[in-house]
């Protein structure tokens, strides 16, 4: 019967081509398998699986703040993996996972017939957990036609040998480790992170779920774009939970009634806590593995290693800091702009607008490919649609680039440090208003004229050198005939120009013509060694006026020798990360505090200048601490304001912190429009008063608020017991009156 059938030509033919595709297919099962279409990985190198991580950034407790990647992954053990989220990627994904060995041919074989064959979508897939695991690994290649069965027959492959290798704990942690989840995450660690700001070991169940229900599709159920769809997802996995016993339909009921409520956490460089403190950390990082290689000899690579990096940070203040900043910042912005009323600068002064837009880095390509004015504002005059930033919210509009240059033209910026006095770690960082539109950084890479903020230092000197604080100084004007007839003048007029103030009542009040004055006393040259003994490299003109702060120098070196009036006399150096571990922990390197090795001056200098920035305080220039801010703590400090108003400074002095802070406008021609709004009591001080309002009403802070000065010696009490001013005698009243004219001292 079999021989006859045989000689049927068609049966023939047709056993034939069959025998054809049979041997067709084996070969091309057999090329594959022996890399004729891509090498297969071997057991050897599935064994040492190694996948690009995430570098960690830290804060001073371990709480996260940022990260530095490509792919943003964070790996965890098995034991870090909740039951509950073991259970719902299993009964929703690969219910039989236990069963098989890397391919479940029950599956495959339901696909074949009820998918493929019977057109029956709701039947399911056939890839498995390990199937899954083999594509996010070594992902997939174009083959032409042939694409969709070389990747699945390669992972097939992939996958029977990863369970040869692997326990299914140790399959279900790589798995959790690699997938891919919404907005550019990977791994399950990461993805509890970013969405609901907590490790995975306390996920709980509907978070879990929310999770696993956007493997189905990365985009269409990410939770934050799509709540409604994610939601609806979530009691698809919970109900796939009660099908596989896993979940009693009693608790998943009660899991559903649960709305979805996200923790988002941008770790997005431009956004998210402390951006500018996280660019500063990874330009220093970047010098530092250079310097510190791998055991193997290689260089770290910050993006792909997974390194773990320990900062100074205080996630709780830097939280407050950036709090405060943004509601001071938005109120002043209001005030500045309408001071102005209809004379804005940045609409109204050509020649202003002109030379901002020359420096524009789009205005230099065009002209480096010769394009004429006319031509280079023809282009920058093209309107488009334009998202613009304003501090109630964001708004888009057809705007030119001429159009954003003045409208960004307009905008206060702000920097603040705060650090711990007696190490100089880093504790809060604003570099700026905000990082996405404001990319300079005010703290480390900005060197604005301080202002008044210098003239602690010029009386540092005097004291040192031996001048008693109760020393008298005539606020009247002077002309210096040597110095072109330059006449420091005060930020007021004085009423009474008979008037003599004490050191102390000098420095608090901020009077401009005493602190020339000491200068001229002490020597510039001495006052310069002082500077530099406080750890301040910057150049500086070494003239009369910068008694008056005309230099310009970094927010965080001002810090780092403010830092001594409260570490015995000691300067320190701004720093920001304490140590560097690899993935596993392991150290690479720690950083101490740089303090400096001597005094700058002696205890009786530190204690008098302390003794006079706390009365600037209770009744100088920054006396709103008290009066508008009604703040109690023990505080010293120093306002500054530099001319015509272009910048404000605060620097607050506590035991335990010292903080500075800076307004300006970036664009150094445009200043504030009256001294009122832009003296530094007015636009720095109220950052840092708002701060310590809010650090008031944590207890966490407790050792910082409640922190008291220490009682001055009985010698500086005395020295300081005079009264702070006294009017000239009769004889000076009567023949004083004319504006005296004098030389400044030579070789100074």
């Amino acid at each position: 019967m079999i021989k006859k059938l045989l000689q049927n030509k068609w049966i023939k033919w047709s056993l034939l081509v069959l025998s054809g595709v049979i041997f067709l297919f084996l070969c091309f099962y057999t090329s594959i398998y022996f890399g004729f279409f891509g090498k297969l990985p071997n057991k050897n190198e599935l064994s040492s699986l190694k996948q690009a991580e995430a570098t960690q950034v830290l804060d001073k407790d371990g709480n996260l703040i940022g990260k530095y990647y490509i792919y943003d992954r964070q790996p965890i053990t098995y034991e870090d993996l909740p039951q509950h989220l073991i259970d719902a990627l299993v009964a929703t994904e690969d219910a039989r996972f236990y069963e098989h060995d890397g391919v479940d041919n029950k599956s495959l074989f339901r696909v074949f017939f009820k998918t493929i064959l019977l057109r029956d979508k709701s039947s399911g897939g056939g890839s498995t957990i390990t199937l899954q695991l083999a594509k996010n690994l070594f992902g997939r290649k174009k083959y032409r036609m042939f694409s969709t069965v070389v990747n699945k027959l390669k992972e097939s492959f992939i996958a029977k040998r990863m369970e040869d290798i692997y326990s299914k704990k140790e399959i279900l942690t790589l798995y959790f480790n690699t997938v891919p989840f919404p907005d550019n995450t990977f791994g399950i660690e990461s993805a509890s992170q970013k969405f609901f700001n907590k490790p995975t070991h306390k996920l709980t169940l509907s978070e879990a779920a929310i999770l696993i229900g956007t493997l189905k599709a990365n985009h269409s159920y990410n939770p934050r774009l799509f709540p409604e769809r994610s939601q609806l997802r979530r009691d698809v996995v919970l109900q796939q939970m009660v099908k596989y016993k896993y979940l009693s339909p009693d608790r998943a009921n009660q899991t559903m009634s649960q709305s979805i409520i996200l923790d988002y956490q941008y770790f997005n460089h431009d956004l998210g806590l402390a951006p500018y403190f996280r660019a500063a950390v990874k330009k220093e990082l970047n010098e530092i593995l250079k310097k510190h290689k791998k055991p193997d000899s290689t260089l770290y690579d910050l993006y792909n290693d997974g390194l773990i990096i320990h900062t100074t940070l205080d996630s709780k203040m830097q939280f407050l800091a950036e709090q405060a900043m943004q509601e001071h910042m938005q109120s002043l912005q209001s005030d500045y702009e309408k001071s102005f009323g209809s004379t804005t600068p940045w609409k109204n002064n050509k020649e202003l607008v002109d030379n901002a837009m020359k420096d524009l880095t789009i205005y230099k390509n065009y002209k480096s490919q010769g394009l004429t004015e006319n031509q280079i504002k023809d282009s920058l005059s093209r309107k488009k649609d334009i998202e613009l930033f304003e501090w109630k919210e964001n708004i888009t509009k057809k705007a030119s680039s001429l159009d954003s240059l003045q409208h960004y033209l307009k905008f206060l910026n702000a920097g603040m440090v705060a650090i711990e006095p007696s190490t100089g770690a880093v504790q809060a960082y604003l570099g700026g208003i905000d990082y996405r539109y404001f990319k300079y950084d005010h703290v480390s890479q900005s060197k604005r004229q301080v202002g008044s903020t210098f003239k602690p230092f010029v009386y540092t000197t005097a004291i040192e050198q031996g001048m008693k604080p109760c020393s008298y100084f005539s606020t009247r004007e002077i002309t210096y005939t040597n110095l072109d007839n330059w006449t420091p003048k005060n930020a007021s007029e004085q009423e009474d120009p008979f008037l003599n103030y004490t050191l102390e009542k000098a420095l608090s009040t901020s009077v401009n013509t005493i602190a020339v004055k000491v200068l001229n006393e002490v020597g510039i040259s001495k006052v310069v060694d002082q500077v530099r003994k406080l750890g301040i490299s910057d150049s500086l003109s070494e003239k009369p006026a910068m008694a008056l702060g005309t230099d310009g120098i970094k927010i965080k070196d001002l810090a780092g020798a403010y830092a001594s009036y409260v570490n015995q006399g000691k300067a320190v150096k701004p720093y920001y990360i304490s140590r560097i571990e690899d993935k596993n922990g392991n150290l690479i390197i720690s950083f101490e505090p740089e303090i400096a090795e001597n005094p700058a001056y002696t205890d009786y200098t530190r204690q008098v200048l302390l003794e006079m920035m706390k009365s600037t305080v209770e009744q100088g220039t920054a006396a709103r601490i008290r009066s508008t801010y009604q703040l109690e703590n023990d505080i010293a400090g120093k306002t500054g304001t530099t001319q015509d108003n272009k910048d404000g400074w605060f620097v607050g002095i506590t035991p335990n912190l010292v903080a500075i802070t800076w307004v300006g406008n970036d664009n150094y021609n445009i200043g504030f429009k009256t001294t009122a709004l832009g003296q530094g009591a007015n636009t720095a001080l109220p950052i840092f008063a708002k701060l310590y309002q809010k650090m008031n009403q944590d207890v966490t802070f407790d050792p910082i608020t409640k922190s008291k000065f220490e009682k001055p010696s009985e010698e500086v009490i005395q020295d300081l017991d005079c009264k702070s001013e006294k009017r000239d005698n009769i004889l000076k009243r009567l023949f004083g009156k004319k504006k005296k004219k004098k030389k400044f001292k030579k070789g100074t």
